[in-house]
């Protein structure tokens, strides 16, 4: 496993960064490629958060716990994680297709450079860049479940692989946009 270290707001110790990358990297057994391990320590009110994202094969699991320990935090980080992959593995390997969870992605497109004035008028604070996969709005819906998102873009393969969007309605259940394909 691949491990990515970032702090915010203060100093990791050595011993701190090898007790989280042996905790996590004991999740590996549950992925069959390499898996990308993004750990993130802040202090948030004098109170510690580890952040943890496991990306396997277009797959992210993310967990974030914050505790007045800084090891109880990747403790529970951890927990959290390995109870997300053994509830939702084996309902992607039945439900939805064989093979789900060693798959590669590859990028289907790079974002468009962004105008000018569209700028100047709104200010973009974060931005992100993400391959979207072919998939059933099920497993974007649990897809972005996992991830504890409002929402999640996808290609929608029982759409011809058209540019589709899953969210949770604020009255319970989902809802669903599809590109219109002519």
């Amino acid at each position: 496993m691949k491990f990515t270290f970032t702090e915010k707001k203060m100093d990791s110790s050595d011993e701190l960064r090898a007790y989280a990358e042996r905790k996590i990297g004991k999740l590996d057994r549950f992925f069959k490629t390499e898996a990308e391990a993004f750990v993130t320590f802040s202090i948030e009110r004098g109170r510690f958060r580890a952040e943890i994202t496991i990306k396997n094969g277009g797959l992210f699991y993310r967990a974030s716990e914050l505790t007045q320990d800084m090891y109880a935090s990747v403790d529970s980080g951890v927990a959290a994680i390995e109870r997300q992959i053994r509830r939702n593995k084996t309902r992607l390997e039945k439900r939805l297709r064989e093979g789900v969870m060693e798959r590669d992605v590859v990028p289907a497109y790079a974002a468009a450079a962004e105008d000018d004035e569209a700028a100047e008028e709104f200010k973009i604070v974060r931005s992100k860049r993400f391959s979207i996969k072919p998939m059933s709005p099920e497993e974007a819906i649990l897809q972005m479940n996992l991830l504890d998102h409002e929402f999640f873009v996808f290609r929608n393969m029982d759409e011809n692989d058209a540019i589709a969007i899953v969210y949770k309605r604020k009255q319970g259940g989902y809802g669903l946009i599809c590109d219109e394909q002519e």
